[in-house]
């Protein structure tokens, strides 16, 4: 990543030196596991390491189900548009080159399925660092293949406006239960926007408000049963309830994430039981994080948990991606100086 788009993405790294997480080391032995940070989450352990040098700015993480233990992720923008299938160990298993798309902007993706029903992956090149340069963005489509191998699979692409006109987002979700497509917008005053049920390869798809999401929003993922959704900041995550006709509802709680260089990813693991969180930059860890009891997925899948709890603020617990008021100062100024530096070379 370029030091002007570091600049643009308001200089997440630094302010994250505040930040009050920890992590530990998933399988290793006790006497092996690296020394927590203060505040750490006690269950919070390394899944795997990003370690491959072709992956320096992983912005997206989507846990196969088809493919048990299989991790999907993407760089940010540049070079040829690839998706990476990671293994368990965190090792590349294939390369997925995206055909007939760019990357200009890759910012989330998420597991979804095709017309006929078919599973497939959709990334998503919705990042607008200007805020409005762009009068469109697109998300792609490919197969998941039954077999991984690499190879360059067709892409179905699909042109997304917004309701309300152009903006920056970086979070991509699919409802499991509808296959319907959301996505949140960054900065501050961030909006959940959903996409018409079916999305066309023709003309435009707009995207319509349907309700509020953090500020600085990295990347959101719906639970394998579609009870729940999260989104992550920077900073935390806000864990959501879904509603019965499909969007996201009320919050049911805040998370602590580890510490990380720049969080931009977060995926379900396939059981639904823990969240996988990720970050851009070289040789970047994985984190597995435990899901609280009110996310774990229910015998019933018919259950929602649309009332099992209301908004942090109401029930007196620290919202860890809302309250953070002097981060999102310094992040603002930040923003403002990248921003002018930016404008200042064009």
């Amino acid at each position: 990543m370029s030091a002007s788009r570091v600049a643009a993405r308001a200089g997440a790294a630094t302010v994250l030196a505040g930040a009050s997480v920890a992590v530990f080391s998933p399988a290793a032995p006790a006497a092996a596991m690296p020394a927590a940070a203060p505040g750490a989450g006690k269950d919070d352990r390394v899944a795997f390491t990003i370690s491959d040098p072709r992956i320096n700015e992983s912005s997206g993480l989507a846990a196969s189900a088809l493919h048990p233990g299989v991790v999907y992720t993407h760089n940010d923008s540049g070079g040829v548009p690839k998706i990476f299938a990671l293994g368990p160990d965190g090792r590349v298993k294939a390369v997925l080159t995206v055909g007939g798309a760019s990357a200009r902007d890759w910012e989330g993706m998420a597991l979804g399925k095709d017309a006929r029903g078919r599973p497939a992956i959709f990334v998503a090149d919705i990042g607008d660092n200007l805020g409005g340069a762009w009068p469109y963005v697109t998300v792609y489509r490919i197969p998941e293949p039954s077999r991984l191998s690499s190879r360059t699979l067709p892409a179905t692409a699909f042109r997304i406006k917004y309701q309300d006109g152009p903006r920056n987002a970086e979070t991509l979700m699919i409802n499991p239960r509808t296959n319907r497509l959301y996505i949140a917008s960054k900065l501050f005053g961030g909006k959940i926007y959903e996409a018409p049920a079916k999305l066309s390869t023709s003309g435009f798809n707009v995207m319509r408000k349907v309700g509020d999401a953090p500020a600085i929003a990295t990347d959101g993922a719906f639970s394998p049963d579609g009870r729940t959704c999260v989104i992550r900041t920077y900073f935390g995550a806000r864990l959501y309830s879904v509603r019965p006709d499909g969007r996201p509802g009320k919050t049911l709680k805040s998370l602590d994430l580890p510490m990380q260089s720049q969080g931009e990813s977060v995926t379900y693991t396939p059981d639904g039981r823990s969240l996988l969180v990720g970050s851009e930059g070289e040789d970047q860890p994985v984190y597995q994080v435990p899901l609280p009891e009110e996310a774990l997925p229910s015998a019933s899948p018919a259950a929602a948990p649309e009332n099992a709890g209301a908004g942090d603020a109401e029930n007196g617990r620290r919202d860890a991606t809302g309250t953070r008021a002097g981060l999102f100062l310094v992040l603002a100024i930040a923003g403002a100086v990248g921003y002018g530096l930016m404008r200042g070379r064009r």
